[in-house]
């Protein structure tokens, strides 16, 4: 492909199929400013109409995944006026929700390669990707209850479902860090690689997903995404667009093809 290229605090990579996007800021263990998150954001848009991309890594530079939100930008806002602090809050969490939004309804399978610590608004990210593959260095925690903050970035709604409701509790209220043994015990991790290279892995299995249509990969997960607060006959009404849909799909035309060749 193109190779990379350096938005600054964003570098975005493609390998064949996959994108792969670097959160770029090691100094402050990648947290998420204004500036990182629209400009995320604007790369997820922009990869969401690609028809070319399959899938999305999102790892971090230097030793941490992302340590969440940046307590800089926590400091300004405590300087704001007391009558701004709650609109422009509300406000940053509408953009926060977007991303959010953009990662879990991607039109790509998305991977979190979690290369050391995921935090906060870090644990959030990788919980709204489809996979988070760890490597041995991972450690996660649900630091909000530490700066007096509830979990704002999905992991109320990824974290339950991920792991369940009485597990969620205990690291939403102890604040307690994780490391990554434990995270794949509990399910909070898909898969622990043997080498803190975790990038390579999460693009190895990245491309064993690319091998198939992105029709199916997509349709499919537009409905997982909403399996548990759908009913049976809600998925199977949707299922049975999606299916009709994917008839008429080069993909499926070329896989049939190729299965009688084989005779």
């Amino acid at each position: 492909g193109p190779g990379l290229s350096v938005a600054e605090t964003l570098l975005v990579e493609r390998r064949g199929r996959v994108a792969i996007c670097t959160l770029n800021r090691p100094e402050v263990r990648n947290a998420i400013d204004d500036d990182l998150r629209e400009r995320f954001l604007a790369e997820l848009t922009a990869l969401h109409g690609e028809e070319s991309v399959s899938a999305v890594v999102v790892t971090g530079a230097g030793k941490a995944f992302c340590s969440g939100g940046d307590v800089s930008g926590m400091q300004q806002r405590l300087a704001q006026p007391a009558t701004l602090i709650a609109e422009r809050g509300w406000e940053r969490q509408q953009r926060t929700a977007a991303l959010v939004a953009a990662l879990h309804n991607a039109n790509a399978i998305t991977i979190a390669a979690v290369n050391g610590a995921a935090v906060g608004l870090g644990l959030d990210l990788a919980l709204a990707c489809d996979f988070v593959i760890a490597s041995p260095a991972a450690t996660f925690a649900s630091s909000f209850v530490r700066r007096g903050l509830i979990p704002d970035g999905g992991g109320l709604y990824f974290l339950p479902r991920r792991i369940g409701l009485q597990p969620t509790k205990d690291l939403v209220f102890t604040g307690r860090r994780v490391d990554a043994t434990e995270a794949l015990r509990i399910g909070l991790a898909d898969e622990v690689t043997d080498t803190t290279d975790v990038l390579t892995a999460a693009v190895a299995y990245a491309e064993t997903i690319c091998e198939h249509p992105r029709s199916a990969l997509v349709l499919t997960k537009s409905i997982l995404n909403r399996t548990f607060e759908s009913s049976p006959e809600t998925i199977a009404a949707l299922g049975g667009s999606a299916q009709a849909i994917s008839y008429t799909t080069a993909g499926h035309h070329a896989a049939v093809e190729a299965f009688l060749r084989r005779g």
